[in-house]
């Protein structure tokens, strides 16, 4: 190559003749053209393409905007420029312009969320905290100078990232005053997500116009109680499906003897077991048979007769304190007293001592733990 075309090779790529932005990402909202220090030639061919718009700024003023298409770089087609720079017609020179291309498609699945617990006063709780989270999608408007100059400025790559802060913080406080205002109690919000949804983004479009933005959809996807309230809340839904405590009780209390019957190794802790909840069903007869009276309106001497249906409270058990190797321990219950037996650690003249008892006397004189050692092999 002679010299001649080198020199004239530099020269055509100091200059540039095709203007194009091909988008392979998913959230750049604004790409400038990387135009260094190279200038544009008179002609050059400029292409937009579909979701594109593209803007000529000169030295910080805007000039033309161009929608789809393909343009080619003249003082026909660049009328605003024209005038700024004070070209006559069918000038030649190239010249200095930023080329802006805006992205004008939807930005899908933006995420939102509370970062804090918002504090409100519900009317079944009273104060509690509750946090929220959803989604929203929104486009930059059809003129995209007002989203340049109040948000992007001379970023040359702009990305959605750098206004989702921002964006948020609109959300969650339109959120907030929403949600107090609305008084919807806290068990019936699941019911009125739509509600919340439609008349939040009719309340955040102004809020979004100002950067620019048009925001396009909406969604509230949950609201959540704290966990503690969460719990306190399957409690209760569960003593709903039990229902009637006193037949519950009484289920439980047989299935811990039949528990027992199966397992005689584990006998002692399971019987244990049982011999607690026949008490808790011994306590829940004796709250049935203190109900009120319905002709006096009023308890009858902390004590009345069991109404028809109820059954009669189990009588108290009768526990026994005993002497084993010269120390007192107890009280046992007689379920215990009998695993002690088995176990070999109370023998027929070991001491015991109950209630009404004028002294300490070997186990096989009591009657309530004599038929206990019949039921215990003798040793081989």
């Amino acid at each position: 190559m002679g010299i001649f075309n080198k020199i004239k090779e530099k020269a055509f790529s100091e200059f540039i003749d095709i203007i194009e932005w091909t988008d392979d990402t998913s959230d750049t909202m604004i790409w400038r053209f990387p135009r260094y220090n190279a200038e544009i030639k008179n002609g050059a061919q400029l292409t937009v393409r579909e979701t594109q718009v593209a803007v000529l700024v000169n030295e910080g003023q805007f000039a033309d905007i161009y929608q789809p298409g393909r343009y080619e770089l003249t003082t026909n087609n660049m009328p605003i420029l024209t005038t700024i720079k004070g070209w006559k017609y069918g000038f030649n020179s190239p010249f200095k312009v930023d080329v802006y291309f805006v992205n004008t498609k939807q930005f899908l699945n933006l995420r939102w969320g509370t970062a804090n617990p918002i504090m409100m006063r519900d009317p079944e709780f009273g104060p509690i905290r509750m946090r929220a989270f959803g989604s929203y999608c929104f486009k930059i408007e059809p003129d995209p100078t007002k989203f340049i100059r109040n948000v992007a400025g001379t970023d040359g790559n702009f990305t959605t990232e750098g206004i989702t802060e921002q964006l948020r913080n609109f959300i969650i406080t339109k959120f907030t005053d929403y949600l107090g205002e609305s008084k919807i109690a806290a068990l019936d919000l699941a019911a009125n997500l739509n509600e919340f949804s439609q008349g939040l983004f009719t309340s955040l479009k102004n809020d979004f116009s100002e950067l620019g933005i048009e925001i396009t959809k909406f969604l509230v996807e949950n609201i959540s109680l704290p966990e503690e309230v969460e719990k306190a809340l399957d409690r209760r839904t569960s003593m709903g499906v039990i229902g009637n405590m006193t037949a519950y009780t009484q289920m439980q209390f047989a299935d811990s003897l039949k528990d027992a019957a199966n397992n005689p190794a584990g006998g002692g802790n399971l019987a244990g077991d049982a011999m607690g909840a026949g008490i808790g069903l011994a306590m829940a007869g004796q709250m049935a048979g203190q109900m009120m009276n319905p002709q006096a309106g009023q308890f009858q001497g902390g004590q009345q007769p069991p109404m028809q249906g109820t059954p009669l409270p189990m009588p108290p058990q009768i526990t026994y304190h005993v002497a084993i190797g010269g120390v007192q321990q107890g009280p046992f219950q007689l379920p215990q007293i009998q695993q002690m037996i088995q176990q070999g650690q109370i023998t027929p003249d070991t001491l015991v001592w109950t209630a009404g008892m004028p002294a300490w006397a070997a186990a096989n004189t009591i009657p309530a733990l004599t038929q206990l050692f019949g039921a215990v092999p003798p040793p081989l």
